[in-house]
């Protein structure tokens, strides 16, 4: 299944986060997600000096929001998804009952928010794996629920440089957890077509309707046109997987009988 992680890129406009919401849809994506927190929670630090404050202002989603845009999604018939980011902002998106929740790389290791939602009886719960190491990995397998969770690997890099994307960490992850999917920030579909080759139950790529608007991720985001050849060659590997046995089939009848042995040995 194709997410298309909209994330920040609408930067607080409502009307621009909808129009992606349709474009991802329209691209065959099965969920639309965005990214949850609240300024008022944010610490101290060097993003109070380099703009990063500013841009999370702009770009923080009122609950009113939020209800907005999943029932934007409902109405379309697309996924609604959410990445949280703090304990303190369950609150704000516990009108929408969600029945998936995403935690991003940097709470991987939030004993809290971990706790909190594998307490509230959702049926999938995403957690990205960017920056996590081999202990961070064990926290991880000690407190989630293995049936209902989805263990993403990530590369925290934005965007990520080829030589980066580590792909063979997928096959790792899959010794330490039940269902594994990618999340890639790679520039272009190639990483996500590879992780499907290797068995991503999950595939989150980052999405804009044009990347030149504001905001890094709108730079490597994926326009509608990539992320439809994505999500089509993503249905054609589920057929192209159908097991048809190690005979010939049906449709080769017609070569089998008429076309072997046409030439004089």
């Amino acid at each position: 299944m194709i997410i298309a992680e909209i994330g920040w890129n609408h930067m607080g406009d409502i009307s621009l986060a909808k129009n992606m919401i349709l474009e991802a849809k329209n691209s065959g994506c099965e969920y639309a997600k965005f990214q949850v927190w609240s300024v008022k929670n944010l610490k101290d630090g060097s993003w109070d000096g380099d703009g990063r404050r500013e841009i999370y202002e702009s770009a923080e989603l009122t609950q009113s929001d939020l209800i907005s845009l999943k029932n934007y999604c409902e109405e379309i018939d697309i996924k609604f998804l959410v990445s949280i980011f703090s304990i303190k902002d369950t609150d704000k998106i516990k009108p929408l009952n969600l029945k998936s929740i995403k935690i991003p790389s940097t709470e991987a290791t939030n004993k809290s928010l971990i706790k909190w939602a594998f307490s509230q009886n959702f049926e999938r719960v995403f957690i990205s794996t960017g920056c996590c190491n081999r202990e961070d990995l064990n926290f991880l397998r000690e407190n989630i629920i293995p049936e209902i969770t989805t263990v993403m690997h990530c590369v925290s890099a934005y965007p990520c440089p080829v030589e980066n994307v580590n792909l063979p960490r997928i096959n790792s992850l899959k010794k330490y957890f039940i269902d594994v999917g990618y999340s890639g920030h790679f520039d272009g579909i190639n990483d996500a077509i590879a992780a499907l080759t290797l068995g991503a139950s999950y595939i989150e790529k980052h999405f804009t309707t044009d990347k030149s608007l504001p905001g890094r991720d709108n730079k490597f985001a994926l326009s509608p046109s990539e992320m439809k050849t994505l999500c089509e060659f993503e249905k054609n590997l589920i057929s192209m997987k159908t097991n048809c046995g190690l005979d010939y089939q049906s449709i080769e009848q017609d070569m089998h009988d008429n076309y072997i042995g046409r030439w004089d040995a």
